[in-house]
């Protein structure tokens, strides 16, 4: 890919700058989506959990994360 021109770069500068950029409200993106994901847990497995995310300073996420992979790795076995 080759560089842009002084000229170049300032028109798409000044195109970028100019214009609202359209956007389709109904159209949810992954981020969006992801988002909208929500997990209710039991009194012992949040207990567990905020006991586990205290001991070891990781997020929940991060802490569901590895137990997920470590149960993955065992029935590949």
């Amino acid at each position: 890919m080759s560089d842009m021109t002084e000229e170049e770069a300032y028109e798409l500068d000044e195109l970028l700058t100019k214009t609202t950029p359209e956007v389709d409200p109904s159209v949810k993106g992954p981020f969006i989506t992801h988002r909208n994901m929500m997990v209710f847990l039991d009194p012992l497995s949040a207990q567990y959990l905020t006991a586990k995310m205290l001991a070891t300073k990781q997020s929940p996420t991060e802490i569901i994360s590895d137990m997920v992979r470590r149960e993955m790795a065992l029935t590949r076995e």
